[in-house]
């Protein structure tokens, strides 16, 4: 068995790199080596970093130059009630009451997001919808001058399902759906918006789009200067991505009882109503915010690291629009209609993170692990609840801001 003393000292002597340690040993032994280096280089200790569970080996394809593993707070939440349909082509693809495990590190949050869970259940539960689908690649062309970018977009447009035939040979089961053309003098932008099932597909996608590609700069004048132009747009903050959706747009819904909203959230329908629109909508155009929404990416983001998505993509699943509104009923009680629309919340069940045995064993606690059936249910499924969470949290803080707990409620938590 290879000493990882020795590997530590040959890295320290400059006899090999910190990435090739892996050709020398196991994995295991070759991020022992990794952290001794680092503890003799910064004078720490990894104690913790390296007391992981699971082989190295299992996270290969998640990351280089592995010392151990950040262990996140895990708690979960729920049941979290999801009125689908099993049936029928207007039906939401989870239906029933879900635990949803969130990773975070910040005290009173699930607190908060299991208060709104139970008006919810309450209430009779919420709705959820998948209302668009596609993972998008938006690759940037070189053309002479806007004669040119006339002809390939043209060209583009009259031969949709040849590029369609070369995208889909790179993938078994990502569909190409559209491409959308978009001209800045000289520069050209297609981008491309794939179904990928129950992956997130954002390496399913840019693999296609590039075979794609290839057959636009040998029919037309372009010339691909980035297979990523940033119309995509990942992992930025992007009006296109709020507008026309990235990954999946899905939106949630219930309306709360009035009497409800006073016994458990010790408010109105009206006072939430109207510090949603002061808030959310008001505050947020004031300050330009794409997102209009109390704090979305808070659930989001606990809800990626358990379950293994991309979390850097927070930041598009923070394109969330909340909105609440007083409905008046018939015998002059008025209810509370909340609301939180994702446009462009980027999730899977397959693939990347997805895989690793921590977040394997979140997704069972959903039941939605590795591929639905039919494909893209699970992926889907996964959506609508984490849409139905967030927008538990938002009730939740609208809740307590428009009654004044909210820095009573942090106090009583200690947090």
């Amino acid at each position: 068995m290879t000493d990882p003393e020795d590997l530590a000292e040959r890295v320290r002597d400059g006899d090999l790199r910190l990435h090739e340690l892996e050709e020398h040993a196991d994995y295991d032994t070759a991020a022992e080596a990794r952290r001794l280096l680092v503890e003799r280089e910064t004078g720490t200790e990894l104690e913790a970093i390296g007391d992981y569970t699971f082989p190295a080996e299992r996270a290969d394809p998640n990351i280089e130059n592995m010392i151990g593993a950040a262990q996140v707070p895990m708690g979960v939440v729920g049941p979290v009630p999801v009125n689908g349909e099993e049936t029928g082509s207007d039906g939401g693809a989870a239906d029933g009451e879900y635990y949803l495990p969130l990773a975070t590190t910040e005290g009173a949050l699930l607190a908060s997001v299991n208060r709104g869970l139970g008006v919810l259940r309450s209430a009779g539960g919420a709705e959820a919808r998948v209302t668009k689908n596609g993972m998008t690649r938006a690759p940037v062309f070189r053309v002479e001058g806007v004669a040119e970018a006339a002809e390939t977009v043209e060209w583009v447009e009259a031969n949709l399902e040849t590029l369609r035939e070369a995208a889909e040979s790179t993938t078994s089961h990502g569909e190409l759906l559209d491409i959308e053309p978009y001209v800045v003098g000289d520069s050209v932008f297609l981008r491309f918006a794939f179904d990928t099932k129950d992956a997130m597909g954002m390496n399913m996608a840019t693999i296609a789009t590039g075979e794609a590609c290839e057959v636009v700069e040998a029919e037309t004048p372009a010339s691909l200067v980035a297979l990523s132009g940033n119309m995509c747009s990942d992992k930025k903050p992007a009006a296109i991505n709020a507008v026309e959706g990235r990954g999946r747009s899905v939106t949630a819904d219930a309306v709360i009882p009035g009497e409800l909203v006073e016994d458990r959230l010790h408010t109105t329908a009206d006072a939430i109503a109207e510090a949603n629109t002061r808030k959310n909508l008001i505050g947020s155009a004031k300050a330009g915010s794409l997102g209009f929404n109390a704090h979305a990416a808070n659930v989001v983001g606990a809800a990626f690291l358990a379950t293994g998505q991309d979390e850097a993509q927070v930041v598009e699943a923070a394109n969330t629009i909340t909105t609440m509104d007083a409905r008046e009923r018939e015998d002059g009680t008025t209810d509370l209609y909340a609301s939180v629309s994702l446009a462009s919340l980027e999730v899977g069940t397959v693939g990347g993170g997805t895989k690793l045995p921590t977040q394997s064993e979140a997704l069972d606690v959903l039941g939605l692990r590795g591929g639905g059936d039919p494909p893209g249910s699970n992926a889907d499924a996964l959506a609508e609840i984490i849409a139905v969470g967030a927008l538990a949290g938002e009730l939740s803080l609208l809740g307590a801001l428009s009654s004044r707990h909210l820095a009573s409620a942090h106090e009583d938590l200690g947090r």
